[in-house]
């Protein structure tokens, strides 16, 4: 955290950003009401036509301690020992960022929310709450990042629902190509690793 805030004081960015530290060592209290304290700030500039951008970082941490603060109270648990209502608790923060009317204000706020997966499993339960709200993921992988792919991107995964439709025709059919054939590459790649023969056909696309 202290890391962030000093490039964004280097960068002169301090001037307009707020930040709400809580790391994993403040109360379960604090770390469930940070989220919240950010999506107000967020909101009270949005109503007074200014355009911002909300990063939650990360959901799973604020998860987990609306878990502790639950079993604590002797709530009853669901899947993962999380309560069933945790979906309600990151929907109603993801489901704020909007763009208000012009009969209102012209406000807008963007919401990037950020999930730590246990060993890349994206089929947990709080990544798939998260997903089911937003309008795609970005799935970075510590495999590609160990090997040297930066941004560590996991483009079989990566989904965008609204990200096409706002690209010009040609980086629509360059972008489109490229997204395919990477995913190939990566999925061939593994495979390369069990087989010792391959046909010609995936030798070249390999050799690509």
């Amino acid at each position: 955290m202290a890391q962030v805030v000093t490039t964004f004081q280097e960068r002169g960015a301090m001037e307009y950003t707020i930040v709400v530290p809580e790391t994993v060592d403040s109360p379960a209290t604090l770390q469930y009401l940070a989220p919240h304290i950010g999506a107000a700030l967020a909101e009270y500039f949005m109503y007074r036509e200014r355009h911002t951008l909300i990063i939650y970082d990360d959901l799973s941490k604020q998860a987990q301690a609306y878990r502790q603060m639950s079993l604590l109270l002797r709530k009853p648990p669901g899947r993962e020992v999380y309560l069933g209502d945790v979906f309600y608790l990151h929907s109603r923060l993801l489901e704020g960022a909007a763009k208000s009317s012009s009969q209102l204000v012209e406000g807008t706020m963007n919401a990037l929310p950020i999930v730590e997966t246990q060993s890349g499993d994206v089929s947990t339960y709080i990544p798939t709450n998260v997903i089911s709200t937003t309008d795609g993921q970005i799935f970075l992988s510590t495999d590609l990042f160990n090997v040297g792919i930066r941004p560590a991107i996991n483009v079989g995964i990566f989904v965008s629902r609204v990200g096409s439709t706002t690209q010009i025709k040609a980086m629509k059919q360059v972008a489109s190509k490229s997204k395919l054939e990477l995913a190939q590459f990566v999925e061939l790649e593994a495979f390369a690793q069990f087989a010792s023969n391959l046909d010609k056909s995936t030798q070249n696309q390999l050799a690509r």
